[in-house]
């Protein structure tokens, strides 16, 4: 068995993106490792969430361990960072805030844990870090300068399909038509993920999907169950979640890979 190590931003992210290639590779046998960049201090919650003088960080942390048990986690680590924000805010330069790392600083710090755990897979995002948030964007920089630090043979970039998405607002957007609702705005994903040409891997994690749901379900402070991530209908969540999507560098376009462990 192999260990794989899953490199996000934020608590949440790893439910979401990648909750299903970690379990399954728990389910398969592997060991599964999820290194976070930093606790989330800049999300959002709404007033009276917290008890009084708690902050949010310690809340997020708590259920990233809580969402990690779910998804099969045998070690969370959090790399110390601090939440950088939303793209073009002031926190993004704030001391000690994920985007103002230094590269080569915050990939000596993963490459540790690599090493340590001789990982031969790491998860981290595309290039523009799925829909451009500073973080994601660092966590593609940080990770891949990481993986060449430490050896890890296999490094998957997370991303969207985009031309999916696209199709499934589509049929969103012809069943609004016929139901009154208002239609989703398909320009709006035009920067998300990545081109299906560009893609490399599928994984199919349909199978795990209750599990997936039930760790966003665990970051109560962000994914409430009113969210679009939880109040979707089963077949709508499976359609949108149940496949995990990556590229892998040196492997040909063309979604020809199905396994994180089995790629070559």
């Amino acid at each position: 068995m192999a260990t794989l190590v899953s490199f996000h931003a934020h608590p949440d992210d790893e439910a979401i993106t990648c909750g299903g290639v970690m379990r399954k590779a728990y389910e398969q046998g592997h060991r599964v490792v999820l290194v976070v960049a930093t606790r989330g201090e800049h999300g959002e919650v709404p007033a009276g969430f917290l008890d009084e003088g708690e902050p949010l960080w310690q809340r997020r942390v708590r259920e990233t361990h809580a969402a990690a048990e779910i998804l099969g986690v045998a070690r969370v680590e959090f790399l110390g960072y601090v939440d950088s924000g939303m793209m073009g805010t002031p926190t993004n330069d704030a001391a000690g805030s994920f985007w103002t790392a230094p590269v080569e600083d915050a990939a000596r710090r993963l490459a540790a844990i690599l090493a340590e755990e001789d990982a031969e897979v790491l998860t981290v995002y595309d290039d523009n870090g799925g829909y451009g948030h500073p973080d994601h964007i660092q966590v593609h920089r940080v990770g891949m300068r990481a993986a060449e630090l430490a050896g890890t043979p296999r490094v998957f970039q997370s991303t969207m399909n985009r031309d999916e998405v696209v199709r499934g607002m589509k049929e969103i957007a012809e069943q609004a038509g016929e139901t009154g609702i208002e239609a989703p705005d398909i320009s709006a994903v035009a920067e998300f993920g990545k081109p299906e040409s560009m893609l490399t891997t599928a994984v199919d994690v349909s199978a795990y999907l209750s599990h997936k749901r039930e760790a966003m379900r665990a970051h109560r402070s962000q994914i409430d169950e009113q969210s679009f991530f939880l109040a979707m209908p089963d077949p709508a969540f499976a359609r949108a979640f149940g496949t995990e999507w990556f590229i892998r560098g040196g492997a040909r376009p063309g979604i020809l890979e199905t396994d994180l462990f089995a790629a070559r």
